[in-house]
């Protein structure tokens, strides 16, 4: 029989939607992890099943059958991938550009997920139903650098914690199209699924979530300029999404800019430079930098040589 989570509506979480009020006291499964389950038929409101839009009332009394979960369909692959830290319960990898999370259609095989079944074997998180294994936060498969990955579930539940609690620190470096005239700003704009194109994100104010990213100037080469950004929040896209909110689209971003991508650039010029966070179990404070990858560099080049 598979496990079940039980919870009472209070006054304050009334007229909440169902799946945020799962996601938010139930931090193992997502906001989409918990629609999902809800979708099939897996959560029951005084005994009989709801929407996922369901409003919750005061006093309903919400059940939840938690999934098994599935049988890995990823195969272990010798790829390399470069380790920048490792211990019993996690581990930091530097993700190259072009190379994919996990599996998903029309990525079965060659991403992340397939290298670190080859080096970790059964040493991986496996939650949120859909197994992931070890995979704590994402980064994009055109953008580089520092991902943190999780042995185990109480490592896995640790960080997601932080993150979701803003506490998980990440800073990247990107180059923009235009020349940002303060040296610093905020962008604070709420991201969601875009109306019209469920495959993009956009700043949108209806069924989405508070988004905050800090940036400042590091260096500007007249119709470009070199960012340093730190996210307060770990939103789909989202310094994408804000910085062509602000009409400074990450250079090669053909998604959320112009479709005409830079000469030397394959995909978003992004890198996910710094991760700090506090380790699950000795509770020190870890931060680890990567170096910008070669494709960064050359065309910071490019641009400071004026070709």
């Amino acid at each position: 029989m598979p496990d079940s989570l039980i919870f009472t509506v209070s006054s304050e979480s009334s007229g909440e939607r169902i799946d945020k009020f799962i996601s938010d006291r139930a931090e193992r499964f997502s906001r989409s992890a918990a629609a999902k389950i809800i979708e099939e038929g897996g959560v029951s409101v005084n005994g009989s099943t709801v929407s996922k839009n369901y409003k919750c009332r005061e006093n309903d009394k919400i059940t939840m059958l938690v999934p098994q979960a599935k049988p890995l369909e990823a195969k272990p692959q010798n790829i390399p991938v470069e380790i920048i830290y490792e211990d019993k319960d996690l581990l930091v990898v530097n993700k190259p550009k072009g190379m994919v999370v996990h599996p998903a259609a029309g990525n079965y095989e060659g991403t992340l997920v397939n290298a670190l079944l080859y080096h970790c074997g059964d040493s991986l998180s496996g939650i949120n139903g859909v197994i992931r294994p070890g995979i704590v936060h994402r980064i994009d498969k055109d953008t580089s650098g520092l991902l943190i990955v999780a042995k185990n579930d109480m490592a896995h539940l640790s960080l997601a914690k932080q993150i979701k609690e803003h506490s998980f620190h990440r800073a990247y470096e990107c180059v923009v199209h235009g020349n940002i005239v303060e040296d610093n700003g905020t962008v604070n704009q709420p991201i969601g699924r875009h109306p019209k194109d469920r495959k993009k994100m956009a700043v949108i104010y209806k069924n989405s979530k508070n988004a905050v990213t800090h940036y400042e100037v590091l260096n500007r080469f007249g119709n470009f300029t070199h960012l340093r950004c730190t996210l307060e929040t770990g939103r789909t896209h989202q310094i994408r999404v804000h910085m062509a909110y602000i009409g400074h689209p990450v250079a090669g971003d053909a998604v959320y800019g112009p479709k005409k991508v830079q000469k030397g650039l394959s995909g978003q010029c992004l890198h996910a430079k710094h991760i700090g966070f506090v380790h699950p179990v000795t509770g020190k404070w870890l931060e680890f930098e990567s170096p910008l990858p070669e494709y960064f560099t050359n065309f910071l080049k490019k641009l400071g040589s004026g070709e």
